[in-house]
């Protein structure tokens, strides 16, 4: 028997990504699965967003685990989407035990490069629309009598990083929301915690604009990412597969976890307790490139 034998999982940004391995995950161990995705894309992000395919796609691979998995296109910044998809869910499956709240987009600018429009874009998807999902799927847990509740933060969201000041703003602010959450759902046995993943290999991370990002410019591509992104992490890693980020939403929807609450839940890598100084790799090769230089 599954850890999540005869749970119900909703789960935002489903599609593809971490959010595909959350769906499969959660099945394997026995749940049923809610996929919403907004299955478009969204002004301003400079990368392709996830398809109706691609939703069709985790559907296929969640009904490989012998569970049910219905597929709703929902928009998670429209609380009345939201709303919708998780009374629908309640209504064919029987209720709700888990939600699992993942989407989000990445958008790099500075401060005195990011429009006004890309800031609101932003702040919208990863921190109110995380609010919206959350308080569709809250009286669901409710009337379960409990539940556990899993906000998609990131690093970003317990560290900073240079030029992404819109996301790692919102980011915190779900660290933030899901530490307020659990002080008021506690008594009624909810759950709440921010999971805080590192480089995850994903479309979200392996794209041109992703790839540019990293190499401080244009001509990017994924074997010029694995030095800075090495770099970031204490383990000897670029990044990491998803399926490392559904096992610890495994641990924390499950009785295993059952008495975490208000958590920043980091799966990182180390990332967010690298010291401060040169990273190892980092001084390794401003050593090579010195002994290069004396020659």
């Amino acid at each position: 028997m599954g850890r999540l034998e005869g749970k119900v999982a909703f789960i935002t940004g489903a599609a593809r990504g971490q959010g595909r391995a959350h769906a499969v995950t959660l099945a394997r161990e026995g749940a049923q699965i809610v996929a919403t995705d907004i299955c478009g894309q969204i002004d301003g992000v400079q990368y392709d967003l996830a398809t109706q395919a691609d939703l069709d796609e985790t559907v296929r691979l969640v009904e490989e685990q012998d569970q049910r998995c219905i597929a709703i296109k929902a928009d998670a910044r429209d609380s009345g989407q939201m709303r919708a998809a998780a009374d629908r869910a309640a209504g064919e499956l029987g209720g709700i035990d888990i939600g699992v709240i993942n989407h989000g987009i990445v958008m790099a600018a500075t401060w005195d490069t990011m429009t006004d429009e890309d800031w609101d874009t932003m702040i919208d998807t990863n921190l109110s629309a995380v609010w919206r999902s959350a308080r569709a799927v809250i009286p669901h847990l409710l009337t379960r009598g409990g539940g556990s509740l899993i906000l998609t933060a990131s690093a970003a969201g317990i560290r900073t990083f240079n030029g992404l000041p819109s996301y790692v703003a919102a980011k915190h602010g779900v660290v933030g929301l899901a530490k307020a959450l659990a002080v008021e759902l506690g008594p009624q046995w909810i759950r709440v915690n921010a999971l805080c993943p590192g480089n995850v290999s994903t479309p979200m991370f392996h794209n041109p604009y992703i790839h540019d990002m990293y190499n401080g410019g244009p001509g990017g591509t994924m074997e010029t990412a694995v030095f800075p992104a090495q770099a970031s992490h204490l383990l000897p890693l670029p990044w990491f597969e998803a399926e490392a980020v559904a096992n610890a939403v495994v641990y924390l929807a499950s009785d295993e976890g059952r008495y975490v609450t208000g958590t920043a839940f980091a799966v990182d890598a180390g990332m967010t307790a690298t010291p401060p100084g040169v990273p190892p790799i980092a001084a390794t090769k401003l050593a090579e490139l010195g002994q290069a230089a004396a020659r």
